[in-house]
């Protein structure tokens, strides 16, 4: 049976949304058993470090591997190593020693992570291949990409906010080591469903060489170093000094973090799918171009010292960060949903997937400085709220960086004109 573009982009999606929903659930799983072991939070961040090292190397050799020997390939190279990550956890006890522990989930996570952008960049490299390339329907296909880029960045990042729940559900029904096992039961399922695809989507009719690794277009290299810093800018205060915080100064206890960082999350992802729709609204008609990515990095990049500046003058924490964590949400969507469509707009069909590794590296990079740096700067402070503003005016730093970045881009070639548009 021969499949159209459209039903091959409906299984990929499919089994992303399953590996999103494991995804989160997994990173909850682990943040909460731990945490009932009496792990500290940074002791809980080192269990992801791998995770993020490894997306890095996985979205750059990922990439190249996709355009090589066929998208279909590392979907189930992404989905199989899920699997076997999460099956790895299934023996895990209380009783093992604090290091074997930590060493033995660290490998498992390192796992997980190149699973997570194997299957991200084969997802996000199949949309390229259903918009429609001939002349005149190049107003049309701009239209529908920027559509269904936002429509699937959106879902996954709701779905990994479901996933966070379903993580904490699992956890107190189940137990962690019964938990892990029916994801991984779950998932195989999934899995059972790409084995229709063809071998050749995605596939470069000539095969890249090792050398075309780096991208050599001035706009995928400028647009993967704002990436880079604005996924910094996020993490630097959101994966540890966040929590940490949310328990340390508010005394919130870990089912309120879990589940107010579970709402963010998918009040974030509805935003990014809504970002088509926004921009209708506000009277945007035509697909985004540069002058939007400077727009919204530039909106961005005065949130989190806004933020720093509130709880300096020691206004209530509590209303400082929600209300702050939700500007920083909506604007972050924006700039993450116009990202992600402009680094299709920038490549072509048949180098779609070496282009996606190769700017989702940068992305993977972004959030490992991020990680790291959360964890340090929140450690300098003299107390939780004084590292909490020093992780927060780095993260205005990071997206000034990500702003100047973006100075760089090059107009789309063939693109709408959009003189006088920001948004």
């Amino acid at each position: 049976m021969k499949l159209s573009s459209l039903q091959q982009y409906g299984i990929v999606t499919a089994n992303y949304w399953a590996f999103t929903l494991t995804d989160g659930a997994l990173r909850m799983l682990v943040v909460f058993h731990f945490h009932q072991l009496g792990y500290t939070a940074l002791e809980i961040a080192f269990l992801f470090l791998f995770y993020e090292f490894f997306g890095i190397i996985t979205n750059l050799y990922g990439g190249w591997i996709g355009a090589r020997y066929g998208l279909r390939l590392t979907l189930w190279a992404g989905t199989l190593l899920q699997i076997g990550a999460l099956l790895m956890l299934v023996p895990v006890a209380a009783s093992w020693p604090k290091l074997l522990s930590v060493s033995y989930v660290m490998v498992a996570q390192a796992i997980s992570g190149i699973a997570k952008d194997l299957n991200k960049m084969s997802a996000k490299s199949a949309i390229k291949t259903v918009v429609p390339e001939t002349p005149e329907e190049e107003q049309k296909g701009k239209k529908q990409l920027f559509k269904w880029v936002a429509v699937l960045t959106g879902s996954k990042n709701a779905l990994k906010g479901v996933g966070f729940f379903l993580g904490g559900v699992l956890l107190i029904s189940f137990g962690f080591n019964k938990a892990v096992e029916l994801m991984a039961f779950g998932l195989a399922l999934s899995f059972v469903l790409t084995l229709v695809l063809p071998g050749d989507m995605g596939r470069m009719k000539e095969k890249p060489m090792f050398k075309d690794l780096f991208s050599k277009s001035k706009g995928i290299n400028a647009l993967s170093m704002a990436r880079f810093f604005l996924f910094g800018a996020r993490d630097v205060w959101f994966v540890v000094a966040l929590p940490v915080f949310l328990e340390t100064s508010l005394n919130w206890n870990f089912s309120e973090i879990g589940a107010f960082l579970g709402l963010w999350v998918i009040g974030y992802g509805f935003v990014q799918a809504l970002a088509p729709t926004l921009r209708n609204v506000w009277g945007k008609k035509s697909s985004p171009g540069v002058s939007t990515v400077k727009f919204w990095s530039a909106v961005l990049t005065a949130i989190p010292g806004l933020i720093a500046i509130a709880l300096w003058r020691q206004s209530d924490p509590g209303i400082a960060i929600t209300a702050g964590l939700i500007a920083f949400g909506v604007v972050f969507a924006m700039n993450s949903s116009i990202h992600s469509y402009m680094v299709l707009a920038y490549t072509d069909a048949d180098s779609v997937s070496l282009n996606v590794g190769f700017y989702y590296m940068a992305n993977a990079a972004g959030r490992l400085l991020g990680t790291l740096l959360s964890g340090a700067l929140f450690m300098l402070g003299e107390n939780a709220t004084i590292g909490m503003q020093l992780c927060l005016w780095c993260s205005s730093l990071l997206v000034l960086f990500s702003w100047l970045s973006s100075l760089r881009l090059p107009a789309l070639i063939n693109s709408v004109s959009l003189k006088g548009s920001s948004l």
